[in-house]
């Protein structure tokens, strides 16, 4: 996951251009293809015998217009753009005539990522529900269609606006990090976030390397937590053929700061006993085990009511 490109003001969703093309070069010296999202549509159901790399932007910057698109369109790289539709055509963000330059394409696609990009978490439903229609009327007016593809801003969502999400959309991504497989949830597909911080090109080859740890469920279903469930009681259940799930190490970031969870495995399940209650709006934790085959990974977040 991708924001900004050669706007050193915003470290936390920049990424250099020179970096960018070094880490998509890491990509392709690995022999790891680059799917495109109507193939990732269409096999999304489907075991995959090697692994594909999917390029996400968020938000539509005119960075990525004026920076990153020539250089994806000059290779034919596939990725979907997330555009909120409130902002376009603002300063900064992308006009609808470069959007439908874009999606023209048949490896570009375009993505929903709501009409306000607004803490929508802190919605009521009725206002939550709005604002995703209207996102879908511009989408239809402009594109003729509503997209596929959606990302949740910030990666924060309740259990009632996910449903709501899944029935206008065919899949919804997060910002949490990991890895998808066939098993994964259509409307939590994890994203690695890539950044000035979290983007230099040790740690980049360390991500594309990694492979995915499975998973049958995560308790609680609901990834909004209220204060008087924070922290919440954490289940992971696995599947009942998994091997060396005795290795898996979790950490979070509870408590102000990331550190080693307190784990339990009984059977096939994975219990996370956190150490303190999570103090900033979204909480995270970071899976991983090291078996033959080399580092498996997946990740999800908690979105946390604001007093």
């Amino acid at each position: 996951m991708y924001h900004r490109f050669n706007e050193d003001k915003y470290p936390s969703t920049n990424i250099d251009m020179e970096i960018f093309k070094k880490q998509i070069n890491l990509i392709e010296n690995r022999k790891i293809s680059f799917v495109n999202p109507k193939n990732f549509e269409i096999n999304f159901n489907k075991p995959k015998s090697k692994k594909e790399i999917l390029l996400t932007i968020d938000d539509g910057f005119t960075s990525f217009y004026q920076n990153a698109w020539p250089y994806l369109k000059k290779k034919k790289i596939p990725f979907i753009l997330f555009v909120s539709t409130e902002a376009v055509g603002k300063n900064g963000y992308m006009n609808w005539s470069q959007l439908k330059e874009i999606e023209k394409e048949e490896f570009a696609f375009i993505g929903n990522h709501s009409h306000s990009h607004k803490y929508l978490i802190e919605y009521n439903f009725d206002e939550f529900k709005k604002d995703i229609d209207t996102s879908i009327k511009i989408f239809i007016e402009n594109f003729g269609y509503n997209p596929s593809f959606f990302s949740y801003p910030f990666g924060e969502y309740s259990l009632e606006q996910k449903k709501y999400i899944s029935g206008k959309f065919n899949f919804a991504f997060g910002q949490h990090s990991g890895l998808i497989d066939i098993n994964k949830d259509k409307y939590e597909l994890a994203r690695f976030p890539i950044n000035e911080k979290y983007g230099d090109l040790e740690r980049f080859d360390f991500l594309i390397k990694l492979l995915p740890l499975e998973y049958k469920n995560i308790i609680p279903e609901d990834k909004y937590i209220l204060q008087n469930k924070n922290p919440p009681q954490t289940i992971i259940e696995f599947f009942e053929e998994q091997k060396n799930l005795e290795k898996i190490n979790c950490f979070s970031d509870e408590g102000k700061k990331w550190d080693k969870s307190k784990i339990s495995l009984v059977k096939n399940k994975l219990y996370i006993n956190f150490r303190d209650k999570f103090y900033f709006r979204r909480g995270r934790v970071n899976c991983s085990l090291n078996d033959n085959d080399g580092w498996r990974w997946f990740g999800f977040q908690f979105s946390i009511e604001q007093n």
